[in-house]
């Protein structure tokens, strides 16, 4: 019960990042958005959880893991009502950055849940696999969803529909989550917060407007603010007495690699959804509905998948595990190199996609295993987040990059205007395989060998 209900508040979380992007034109006209402000209903949900991430998994590790995921359940709640009721631009753009700070209060909060109520061995790595395929599910599952509601009903129910879930939620996790004793009490550095936060705020900023208006001087002073901001940060945890990111995390090798190779699959997580879907819509011409439905093969061999490595977790090592993963992520995005504008699904994109989805899914349960490996009960917030932020940060720099190489590719091209989108698409997903393939060595070379990587110190459980 407990993890159906966490998995089921991660699908909420991963479907309200994408289910508002088939009905922006619909919100625009609806509420008189311009153009130029449009792009907020998105990024404001983005920053607010992508900035938030690490610190409120130190709160959950301080205050407590359930009460930090029930109360960002209810953030999230209050706002989407909030949102739908929307009637006027600022309103729905206030209310999108409220959901995702709920959004980062209950992800961190909710993987050390399921770490903490599965013990290390097959329940946890099984319970991982039910984890990466819902997360994998609502990437997909976003963009049908938004599209039917936005037909069949309005947009703002794209927003309404994540009340009455968000009140099973509380309800069900009031009754049902442990509340683990031992949580940490150490203070919380006030300069280490705001700079890691307005640091990772200002850079996801600055990576999402590289796509438009592009590496401008506003974008570049953007970008230095925030390295000065983390720079700032990191000068605090090597002299403070209660640094937010423990240092035995950071002086483990396994964590570390983890952290690395989740950023990278990040980049190419958010390449092969951003390229492929630009190419359905806009050169061969598929609605909103289509395009999430052409990804739906390759969610079910996310979820099959990870339910294998679930399987096998305890008997091979993670290393080998996550390394072929990441291997076949590289493979599908090769395949998906091939794209050309009258390209078919079935002989073109679909060997991509699932040999791209089966790579992910083999991937995530001994990746996510090794992340958290070094973290004991009252760090587990916050190793979870830096999964997490790892994740958010790699798909918004590897889109920042990988769209201006393939703006330049199309620019330099001398092909018609489909062929040579085309081809600058092509070069970024190579890139990104290339850059999956290093994180395939990197892999096997750093994450040490075992079966579970997970030791967390066992505390009593109580459900009261």
């Amino acid at each position: 019960m407990a993890l159906t209900l966490l998995a089921g508040s991660q699908l909420l979380i991963v479907v309200d990042a994408t289910i508002v992007n088939v009905a922006l034109m619909p919100i625009r006209d609806g509420l008189g958005f311009s153009d130029a402000d449009l792009p907020w209903v998105v990024t404001a949900y983005t920053l607010a959880f992508g900035g938030l991430l690490l610190v409120a998994g130190r709160l959950a590790d301080r205050y407590g893991h359930r009460r930090l995921f029930l109360l960002g359940a209810g953030v999230f709640g209050i706002a989407s009502l909030v949102g739908g009721a929307a009637g006027a631009p600022a309103v729905l753009a206030v209310a999108r950055a409220v959901q995702g700070a709920g959004a980062a209060m209950m992800a961190p909060a909710a993987l050390a849940l399921v770490m903490h109520v599965f013990p290390p061995g097959r329940g946890r790595a099984l319970a991982l696999g039910v984890w990466a395929g819902v997360t994998a599910a609502g990437t997909a599952l976003g963009s049908v969803l938004g599209g039917v509601l936005t037909e069949t009903l309005s947009w703002r129910w794209v927003l309404w529909i994540n009340a009455p879930v968000v009140v099973v939620v509380v309800v069900a996790g009031l009754l049902v989550l442990p509340r683990a004793s031992g949580v940490g009490r150490a203070r919380i550095d006030v300069v280490a917060v705001a700079t890691v936060t307005g640091g990772l705020t200002l850079l996801v900023y600055g990576l999402t407007r590289v796509a438009d208006p592009g590496w401008s001087a506003g974008t570049l002073l953007v970008l230095a603010t925030s390295a000065g901001l983390l720079g700032a940060f990191a000068v605090s945890q090597g002299r403070g007495v209660a640094p937010l990111l423990p240092r035995s995390l950071l002086r483990d090798r396994t964590v570390v690699a983890a952290n690395v190779v989740g950023l990278v699959l990040g980049v190419a997580v958010y390449a092969l959804f951003y390229f492929v879907s630009l190419f359905l819509s806009s050169v061969q011409g598929k609605d909103p509905v289509q395009v999430g439905l052409a990804f739906v093969p390759m969610t079910v061999a996310i979820g099959v998948a990870a339910r294998v490595s679930g399987a096998l977790a305890a008997r091979v090592s993670p290393r080998r595990l996550a390394g072929t993963g990441a291997a076949l992520v590289s493979v599908g995005l090769v395949l998906l190199t091939r794209i050309e504008p009258s390209s078919g699904y079935v002989a073109t994109l679909l060997p991509g996609l699932v040999v791209g989805g089966i790579g992910l899914g083999l991937t995530f349960v001994p990746l996510t295993s090794a992340a958290v490996s070094g973290a004991g009960l009252a760090d587990a917030g916050i190793a979870s987040a830096m999964f997490n932020a790892g994740q958010q940060i790699g798909g918004a720099l590897g889109l920042a990059v990988l769209t201006t190489i393939s703006a330049q590719v199309t620019a330099d091209s001398g092909a018609a205007a489909a062929q040579a989108t085309t081809d600058g698409w092509r070069v970024a997903l190579l890139v990104a395989a290339a850059l999956t393939g290093a994180a395939a060595v990197l892999t096997i070379t750093l994450i040490r060998p075992g079966p579970d990587q997970t030791t967390w110190s066992s505390s009593p459980v109580s459900t009261s």
